[in-house]
């Protein structure tokens, strides 16, 4: 197997890549959805090789290693003792999102989501027939956090769950134990379940930051969490659709798998291969990755920010860039870097029209290329 170089281009077209193939036979990087264009760890495409010499393709169980290997993982990185019985697996994340919106309450209920996120945090609750009470982030110098005073004010006697992202996809924050503490005690209060989104834990990219999971803040926390964790982001193995939940609460954790009941299938085998091969081995692989991201972060927040009309802040974790665009005074923002040729995430989306997305989770060639284009195009439509 070829040594691991982030810096090689990996050709997805012709790959059915829901990524490429939105720009199919245009000259536009696609640079907006959450996965990177890097090779899979050697240790999971050496499990998936494995499974496939193997031949036989049939209904199959969550492997007991699988497990194992998840409480092993929570105990070494957050001192976090789980028990396999809290395990919930499933096909994507996107689906426990649903999951917890609709095990928690009845319809009609309110369920609290910061603004801006991760769209699925505003369609799972209108899916699950409630009513989302989106909460204004807040700047804090140059990290973007939870309003708590706002989130508290906006808790109704119909809301019984809040929706949690940390880290915090667009925005990259990492929030900080006694941040954590503070929603914890908000929960707690209002008797409240908090479903927290924790897909992106292993891409801490500022050196001395780490990932708490919020179900550790105390037991009380723990005892009304839905943590949601998963291999795909970190390894780049979306597309096998492997995912779990973490529900210590036995009566939560039956909620949870009530409403699934017939709807939600079972992982792949090939899913949970692939993750048995990241969480085996392929640590080792990912601190390589975040030096190469780290270097792709620093590079982009120096250039955009050299950039008339564009602003980035800091990023704590991700390979996600929240970049401020407002002062660009563009009409249609996405239209305008796709003429340019760089296809991002509308802020719009996220719920600030103020904002693009850029995936830099890409060989540094394509990234220097993305802010080559993207200069041109504002120094051509700024005003000089």
């Amino acid at each position: 197997m070829s040594p691991i170089n982030f810096d090689t281009f990996i050709d997805r077209r012709d790959t059915a890549s829901q990524k490429w193939e939105r720009y199919r036979d245009t000259e536009i990087l696609p640079m907006w959805v959450a996965d990177t264009d890097f090779m899979a760890p050697p240790s999971v495409i050496q499990a998936l090789q494995k499974r496939i010499e193997h031949g036989v393709f049939g209904y199959t169980n969550t492997p007991s290693e699988l497990n194992e290997l998840i409480i092993q993982r929570m105990e070494s990185l957050y001192q976090w003792p789980i028990k396999a019985d809290w395990l919930v697996w499933l096909p994507g994340l996107v689906c426990g999102l649903n999951l917890a919106c609709r095990a928690v309450g009845e319809p009609g209920d309110h369920i609290i989501a910061p603004q801006p996120v991760y769209p699925p945090f505003v369609s799972a609750p209108h899916l699950s027939k409630r009513r989302v009470i989106q909460v204004p982030m807040q700047q804090q110098g140059e990290r973007c956090v939870l309003d708590f005073t706002a989130l508290e004010k906006s808790i109704t006697p119909d809301t019984h769950i809040i929706l949690f992202c940390n880290p915090h996809n667009p925005g990259g924050t990492v929030y900080q134990e006694a941040e954590l503490r503070q929603l914890a005690d908000i929960a707690k209060k209002h008797q409240l379940v908090i479903c927290s989104d924790e897909i992106h834990c292993d891409l801490i990219l500022e050196p001395g930051l780490k990932h708490i999971p919020l179900a550790t803040i105390n037991p009380d926390m723990e005892s009304r969490s839905i943590t949601l964790m998963a291999p795909s982001k970190t390894y780049n193995i979306a597309g096998l659709g492997c995912s779990f939940a973490i529900i210590p609460d036995e009566q939560l954790r039956k909620q949870f798998n009530n409403v699934r009941k017939g709807i939600v299938p079972d992982v792949n085998l090939l899913g949970y291969t692939a993750a048995i091969g990241a969480y085996q081995a392929g640590d080792d692989w990912n601190k390589k990755q975040l030096d190469y991201l780290r270097g792709n972060r620093d590079y982009l927040v120096r250039e955009i920010n050299q950039i008339p009309g564009l602003k980035l802040n800091p990023i704590e974790a991700t390979y996600l860039a929240w970049i401020d665009i407002s002062a660009a005074k563009l009409e249609n923002p996405a239209q305008f870097f796709e003429q340019a040729g760089v296809g991002m995430s509308p802020g719009r989306d996220f719920g600030d029209s103020n904002y693009m997305r850029l995936n830099f989770g890409c060989p540094r060639s394509m990234l220097e290329e993305a802010v080559k284009r993207i200069r041109s195009a504002l120094l051509k439509h700024l005003p000089a």
